[in-house]
């Protein structure tokens, strides 16, 4: 029966090379364990797919969009946005390492800084300052000082401030609709009537006339400019 290579039973061996080969495997399964909240909270994932429930919730549609197309939009709208980010660390991490110029622990260190600069900048100063201060941390002279450990909470209630700030925006319009529409049927006495009924066709011919999901993605977009 065949072996896979550099993966023993036994992780206490006299060859030091299989040791190291099985420990890489390790971290390497441990980093795509851990792929799906790195997804979530240390790109602009988070922020797209708040907004976008937000918009789905304020026209009443209930599930249309349907779940699979706001997360499926969500995420290319992610790799769009985090491509340059993903790009640097492809040439300055991935690509030396594959050919073996810099070490793993060297790659990681390269890797890190496009990340923590792209956080960094959308991560509010107040938000960061929590979490260094309660870690007990050093005040970074630089972003490249900055523990993860503090950034990626900081960065994360930023985005949730964010996007609830879009949201309230995206809410206004449609908000105003179904006041009106409420107070004439009350003129009216249609008091059994649910304003939710009359006033959705309005609400979904206002954003198709206003283009809405052109402008809600060109907000996105230019919100991480």
């Amino acid at each position: 029966m065949n072996s896979i290579p550099g993966i023993s039973p036994a992780l206490f061996t006299s060859q030091p090379q299989g040791v190291a080969t099985t420990v890489q495997l390790l971290l390497i399964l441990t980093v795509l364990s851990l792929a799906p909240a790195i997804l979530v909270l240390m790109t602009s994932f988070t922020r797209i797919i708040i907004v976008l429930s937000f918009v789905r919730t304020s026209l009443s549609t209930q599930q249309m969009p349907p779940n699979q197309v706001l997360i499926g939009l969500a995420l290319f709208l992610t790799f769009f946005i985090m491509a340059p980010v993903y790009g640097q660390i492809n040439t300055d991490a991935i690509q030396p390492y594959m050919k073996g110029q810099i070490s793993q622990q060297q790659a990681m260190a390269r890797a890190e800084d496009p990340v923590k600069n792209f956080m960094a900048r959308e991560t509010r100063e107040k938000d960061l300052q929590l979490f260094l201060s309660y870690g007990k941390y050093k005040t970074p002279s630089k972003v490249q000082d900055i523990p993860l450990t503090a950034l990626v909470p900081a960065f994360t209630i930023s985005e949730l401030k964010t996007a609830f700030q879009m949201g309230f925006m995206i809410f206004i319009p449609f908000l105003v609709i179904d006041m009106v529409v409420a107070s004439i049927l009350m003129a009216m006495g249609m008091m059994m009537l649910p304003p939710v009924m009359i006033s959705l066709p309005f609400k979904i011919l206002l954003f198709i006339m206003v283009d809405g999901w052109y402008l809600i993605v060109e907000s996105l977009l230019k919100s991480y400019q």
